[in-house]
């Protein structure tokens, strides 16, 4: 990590993991410590603030309730209305059995990429032992989805809540599941590109820019968000 330069490590320390609250903290709120290390919520936990679905307006589809921001499946894509460069953010989810979402970055949102996974990199949340169809080690929960795998499985029985945090600065990211590293990886590298060409996004706008929007997916399953957490690094 000798990317993320001192002034981030030491915000770390003051301002604690803001991710994977314990059992009987409340959720969807900010401590004083995240506040003052510029941590923001994404999702207030009451509405779809700050969201819309792709490529239309309001969100539709997607309900929040007892603070989960959550889809039964067929509700379209949702991104925030803000776009973000330098980031760390924190997320917890839960699927059913044979789930599949994922959450994404650096989305560009134009009607020339039809869908949110055409242009920005996919953290992919999936039920690694129970979904129908075999998965690639780079198609498991925590890789980037289709062009990297991540270092191992550390995702909790399906149903129950995971965490996850994913680092962007200057082109190099982090993936983080349940306070495990699993994957670090350049943008700008030439590993990176390889990997893409070797993917099914080689012939899309795939990783083109260093902003752009948040977005959770909608595959058609199940998939419940919290405590959606982001702070800027620039």
């Amino acid at each position: 990590m000798k990317w993320i330069n001192a002034v981030f490590l030491a915000g770390l320390v003051t301002a604690g993991y803001a991710g994977g609250k314990k059992e009987g903290e409340k959720h969807n709120v900010l401590t004083k410590k995240e506040a003052k290390a510029g941590w923001v919520l994404l999702f207030d936990g009451k509405t779809t603030n700050g969201w819309h679905n792709y490529l239309k307006k309001g969100v539709s589809g997607w309900m929040v309730m007892n603070g989960e921001l959550m889809t039964e499946g067929r509700s379209g894509d949702i991104v925030t209305d803000a776009e973000f460069g330098n980031f760390e953010i924190t997320v917890d989810w839960k699927i059913k059995e044979k789930g599949n979402s994922g959450i994404f970055y650096y989305i560009v949102e134009d009607p020339a990429n039809k869908r949110m996974y055409e242009s920005g990199p996919e953290f992919q949340i999936i039920d690694n032992k129970n979904y129908p169809q075999k998965l690639e080690p780079n198609q498991v929960t925590g890789s980037a989805s289709d062009v990297l795998p991540p270092s191992g499985d550390y995702t909790k029985p399906v149903g129950e809540w995971n965490s996850t945090r994913i680092i962007v600065k200057n082109g190099k990211a982090e993936h983080w599941l349940n306070g495990k590293k699993i994957l670090s990886y350049d943008l700008e590298s030439d590993a990176w590109k390889e990997a893409v060409k070797k993917s099914k996004f080689a012939p899309l706008n795939y990783t083109k820019t260093r902003s752009g929007r948040i977005g959770l997916q909608d595959h058609g399953n199940f998939v419940a968000y919290r405590n959606v957490k982001l702070r800027k690094l620039d």
